[in-house]
């Protein structure tokens, strides 16, 4: 029986991603097939199917796990509604699971979802409360350049030191 939970279909799924996020790293999306797929994790197209629609499913489904993954990290915020600014969990994260994070990039979703969440009241302090729309859209790609260059580069800092240079952007603020 093939339900939702069971050991084998998760098992098949974690290869499907796998092979998925490794095609990732040397083609484009539209390159990709589900008998490129299914070759390389030596599986049939009918558990392809039984798990994803397409590829493109694949790759959304691929893109959730990593911002639930994401917030799991600042679950305790969420719950208690409180924003601590600490990226360096975030940064730890991201250098543990590199290749991860590049298949969000090189998809693109962070233009159309942000992993990350901006913290409007501090925003509202520093800014006055004026053109915050601004001041969000300015942190959010330069933290995303941030990190796509440090993946680039093969995350050879620490994340000790990304966040210093993030932290050095709002150093000076009243």
């Amino acid at each position: 029986m093939n339900t939702p939970n069971n050991k084998r279909r998760k098992q098949s799924q974690e290869k499907i991603e796998k092979v998925f996020i490794e095609l990732l790293q040397t083609k484009e999306l539209n390159e990709i097939s589900v008998t490129d797929i299914c070759k390389l994790s030596h599986l049939n197209r009918s558990t392809f199917y039984a798990n994803y629609l397409d590829v493109y499913d694949l790759a959304d489904k691929v893109k959730e796990k990593l911002e639930e993954e994401v917030k799991s990290l600042y679950a305790d915020e969420t719950t208690k509604k409180y924003n601590s600014n600490d990226y360096l969990k975030l940064f730890y994260h991201i250098k543990e699971n590199q290749l991860f994070y590049k298949t969000y990039f090189k998809l693109g979703f962070d233009n159309k979802h942000s992993i990350f969440k901006y913290d409007t009241n501090l925003a509202q302090k520093y800014f006055d409360d004026k053109f915050i729309e601004y001041h969000i859209e300015f942190f959010k790609n330069g933290l995303n350049s941030i990190i796509k260059l440090w993946l680039k580069n093969g995350c050879k800092e620490s994340p000790e030191e990304i966040d210093s240079i993030i932290r050095s952007e709002y150093a000076h603020r009243k």
